[in-house]
């Protein structure tokens, strides 16, 4: 009897370790499966993705804007947008130019259009030091003229515009002077009577006596006060000449003068009118 029930044991204990083989056999079929079909969905996932990537360039492309031009389109700009046009074809010229320009040795002077343009009147300005010190003399009136029309704008007419424009770029001036400080252009001619006056040290980059023309010009266009605003331009364009022909600054100093002045009188204004709304 005793064997019969150890026999009973045995066989029931065999057909539950085979029933947990079974089982887990099964358990590891079942994470297989899952597994590649977890790969499977992965690839078609991807495989999507890349369908719909595709498809949505494809649809981006087509609802382009270039895609509807005609040659209709392209006549109307070179028409009425003739100006973005010309500075196009100068984008193009000029990458040109500047990818097969050999660049100026560091063992020589800059290379200056504008020097290159006044270099009669420099030398007439070299050989005759009188005319050279009246012309100093008279452009350092000049500048007295426009310092004194943007402190009249502020401490008379009570329109602050003007001055806080030239505080915000004699202050860059004195930010971008300093950074990178230039060298005296060779043949400068320079006079005791010339602003800074004593002939003294000066910034090269960029040219205050150009931007401060260009604020006090654009305040007086605002003020309708034309005819003064053109004598200043006049005599603006004198100034650029005898700065160049004295080699008292570089041509890129003049022309950022210009960018300079009207920057800074866009940026007063904006600082006017903003403290103007917040004080009413």
């Amino acid at each position: 009897m005793a064997t019969d029930t150890a026999a009973v044991t045995t066989t029931i204990a065999l057909h539950n370790r085979s029933s947990e083989l079974t089982r887990r056999a099964a358990n590891n079929n079942t994470n297989i499966n899952n597994h590649v079909n977890g790969l499977d969905g992965d690839r078609e996932v991807v495989s999507q993705k890349k369908t719909m990537s595709i498809f949505s360039g494809r649809e981006v492309l087509r609802k382009a804007s270039f895609m509807s031009w005609s040659m209709k389109d392209v006549v109307h700009v070179a028409r009425y947008h003739w100006i973005p046009c010309v500075f196009a074809a100068g984008l193009l010229f000029f990458m040109a130019v500047e990818y097969t320009l050999r660049m100026v040795p560091a063992y020589s002077p800059p290379f200056d259009l504008g020097f290159v343009a006044t270099k009669s009147l420099h030398s007439v300005l070299a050989s005759w030091p009188e005319l050279n010190t009246l012309l100093a003399a008279l452009n350092t009136v000049f500048v007295g003229m426009q310092t004194a029309y943007i402190l009249w704008s502020w401490l008379v007419e009570g329109r602050p515009r003007a001055t806080i424009s030239a505080l915000f770029m004699f202050t860059c001036r004195g930010i971008l002077g300093y950074s990178t400080q230039l060298p005296l252009p060779q043949g400068f001619l320079g006079s005791g009577v010339d602003f800074p006056v004593g002939n003294v040290s000066f910034f090269l980059f960029f040219s205050g006596h150009v931007a401060g023309s260009v604020i006090a010009s654009l305040d007086m266009r605002r003020m309708q006060r034309w005819e003064l605003a053109w004598i200043f331009d006049t005599l603006n364009v004198l100034q650029v000449i005898r700065l160049l022909s004295t080699r008292g600054h570089y041509t890129i100093d003049l022309v950022v003068g210009v960018g300079a002045g009207i920057l800074f009188d866009s940026l007063a204004g904006k600082y006017v009118q903003k403290r103007t709304t917040c004080c009413c």
